[in-house]
């Protein structure tokens, strides 16, 4: 066996394809599989740094790419973004992966981008652990969000680069005869916290090299992406400060400005002044309706769905909207954004073509349908990632395109979001698109998004069936453990409602700690840019078990109590309070199904049943799951004014999760569940 790592090269990109697709573990998973245009495609989309390339005997069997953008975020000056990193299962204990990591990382010294960050579930222990091991530090979210990833950070090219000038030679010495960073960052452990801590109101990261019997300690500004400080000891240890140097490029803090907001028939439109972005809300609906990213003049730093750059924005206020300049140099892009009549109007023109823009649709219930530009019929589907077209998300190339003169209609009844296709939009997935800019002969580029909203916009209370339902016969036994943070048995008569590995602590989907089958978390907003809903982690901190069915987190501001009345006849009740919550608190259920099973939602409004191999995620105003004996189980808010209470489902390869979310108001949250187990689904 030997291997080589090398750059990428012109021919590469099928069997690297074939390589993603043969192994389902791979970190940019899609849908049916990529083909080898649409990976190439992917690396000039995302203005690729390097992509290095594993090969043994002619067979590309690891990958590692440093990338500008993504699709999801986009990185600072200075920065790069490393994805696409993936080894063959039969050369991940060998030196490929420490290989891969090295040469990225002295790849960047020599470039002059001396901040790496990549993102990784944190579920997968042996991954999460290789990047802490080689200095992979948390300074932001320290859960992973709706993608399931948590993003690190690498400084030690920062470090090493700004102070290699003023090393002694013995330690220029051991710094050349490195193999691998493996040895040099000293341990980390590999809990899920962050790194930071703040001195003298500066949030900053420390670290401890080891470059042979020399130490560098050092400590990073890393809002600013700076060093402050660092000291060389000696084998003796004698130390001394180190000069740094100043690194080649100047990173932009974000400015505190208020966002310009504008409104019309009962909309609400918001321009970020920082970063461009677009927001378009409605009373009555949670979350907003669409969220669209800026077309950066530079072309390298377009804005990800998830995360944009600060920006030097020029706002001026225009009839219906406002108008938007940013300047790069020479180059110029000028938006102007107008809400009227219920249409969102971006017109653009510009020096040269801009970055692409994302735009994310924030309806959850019901369907989605497109057009066709023939005849006008319209395939229509349920809401959810991965129903309607494959989920893209990974690598966005890999999206399907909408023909020219189709329809995109989201509609959750009394809400309809219409986008006319009059220029390129491909579909991501069914609630994310991707739209360039094309001008017309007049030099300005057009897009259109038309907002229909009626009566009773938002969610609403689950339908109740008017079927009797038929509950499992038998004793109902419940058991609450504050030890798991949760319940972590209930059985009906002979049917086991929950799965759980108590006493034992797994992984569970993108949740490295699932102990209980069912538990309480404190989760971002379902419509955050930034992260979306979490996966349930659990804090480090105790719970207290108030009686037998009652559990507190005094750390979390967190209680919630089981009500289980002895007759399977009568639903389980949970009430769930958290008066310091500020977005979401949600009920977590691992049922006891099948690796694949049936599931009935009422999705705005109307039954849908669905198999769970045929969907990702989908929302619901309640939700019966088939579980492996075929009775069901039934999770729906409980008593009247639900509100903006929703059921997530999601499937992993670990099994189905339900989350039962509920958003937190001015005081708090507070949530109250029923479930129950029957023999056919009430829905």
């Amino acid at each position: 066996m030997s291997i080589t790592i090398r750059p990428y090269q012109e021919g590469d990109a099928h069997d690297i394809a074939e390589l993603y697709n043969r192994h389902r573990d791979n970190p940019n998973p899609v849908a049916g599989g990529i083909g080898g245009d649409e990976l190439e495609r992917e690396l000039t989309e995302r203005d690729t740094a390097t992509f290095l390339v594993a090969v043994d005997d002619g067979r590309v069997v690891g990958t590692f790419g440093l990338f500008h953008s993504t699709g999801r975020r986009s990185a600072r000056a200075g920065e790069l973004i490393a994805d696409m990193f993936f080894v063959a299962p039969a050369y991940r204990n060998g030196v490929i992966t420490g290989r891969l990591f090295t040469e990225a990382v002295e790849w960047m010294m020599k470039c002059g981008c001396l901040v790496l960050r990549l993102t990784v579930n944190p579920a997968n222990a042996v991954a999460f652990r290789l990047y802490r091991r080689v200095g992979c530090v948390s300074v932001g979210e320290t859960v992973p969000g709706e993608d399931g990833n948590v993003e690190l950070h690498n400084y030690i090219p920062l470090i090493l680069r700004s102070v290699f000038a003023d090393l002694d030679p013995e330690a220029v010495a051991a710094l050349g005869g490195l193999s691998s960073f493996a040895n040099v960052a000293g341990g980390r452990d590999d809990e899920l916290r962050s790194d930071v801590r703040v001195v003298d109101g500066v949030r900053t990261i420390a670290y401890a090299l080891a470059l042979g019997e020399y130490r560098i300690d050092a400590s990073i500004d890393v809002d600013r992406g700076l060093m402050l400080d660092a000291r060389l000891t000696a084998p003796d240890g004698t130390d001394r400060p180190l000069r740094i140097a100043e690194p080649p490029y100047r990173v932009k803090t974000a400015r505190q400005v208020p966002p310009h907001r504008f409104e019309s028939g009962g909309l609400a439109c918001e321009v970020d002044g920082g970063d461009g972005t677009v927001t378009v809300t409605a009373a009555g609906h949670h979350g907003p309706l669409l969220v669209s990213t800026w077309p950066s003049c530079e072309a390298d730093r377009s804005a990800g769905w998830r995360e944009g750059q600060p920006r030097d924005l020029d706002v001026v206020p225009v009839e219906h909207g406002v108008r938007v300049t940013e300047r790069s140099g020479e180059d110029e892009v000028v938006g102007t954004i107008t809400l009227d009549g219920g249409v969102l109007g971006q017109d653009f023109t510009f020096t040269r073509r801009p970055g692409r823009i994302f735009q994310t649709i924030g309806l959850r219930q019901g369907t989605f349908a497109r057009t066709d530009p023939a005849d006008g019929t319209a395939a229509e589907h349920l809401l959810g990632t991965g129903i309607g077209v494959r989920d893209a998300s990974e690598v966005v190339a890999a999206a399907e395109v909408a023909p020219v003169g189709s329809e995109l209609v989201w509609s959750d009844g009394p809400t309809r979001i219409e986008l006319p296709v009059t220029r390129p939009v491909r579909l991501i997935h069914a609630g994310l698109v991707e739209r360039h800019l094309e001008q017309d002969e007049d030099g300005v580029a057009r897009l259109r998004t038309v907002f229909r909203a009626g009566p009773g916009t938002g969610a609403r209370p689950a339908a109740r069936s008017t079927a009797a339902p038929q509950p499992v016969a038998g004793a109902r036994t419940l058991k609450v453990q504050a030890a798991a943070a949760g319940v972590t048995s209930w059985t009906e008569g002979g049917t086991k409602v929950l799965r759980s590995p108590h006493p034992r602590t797994r992984a569970f989907g993108c949740n490295p700690r699932w102990s209980a089958g069912m538990w309480v978390t404190r989760e971002h907003s379902r419509s955050s840019r930034a992260t979306g809903l979490g996966w349930g982690v659990p804090t480090a901190g105790e719970w207290e078990q108030k009686h037998p069915f009652g559990l507190a987190a005094p750390h979390e501001r967190i209680s919630w109590e089981v009500t289980a009345p002895e007759s399977a006849a009568e639903p389980v009740r949970v009430d769930v309070r958290a008066p310091g919550a500020e977005e979401e608190i949600v009920l977590w259920i691992t049922p006891n199904t099948p690796s694949r099973t049936t599931v009935v939602l009422d999705s705005a409004g109307a039954r849908r049943e669905l198999d769970s191999s045929g969907f990702r995620q989908v929302w619901a105003a309640a939700a019966a799951v088939r579980l492996a004996d075929g009775s069901w189980l039934d999770c729906r808010p409980a008593g009247e004014g639900a509100g903006e209470a929703e059921v997530v489902l999601r499937t992993t390869a670990s099994g189905l999760l339900i989350g039962c979310v509920a958003a937190a108001g001015p005081h708090g949250a507070e949530a109250s569940w029923q479930l129950a187990v029957h023999r056919e689904p009430v829905l």
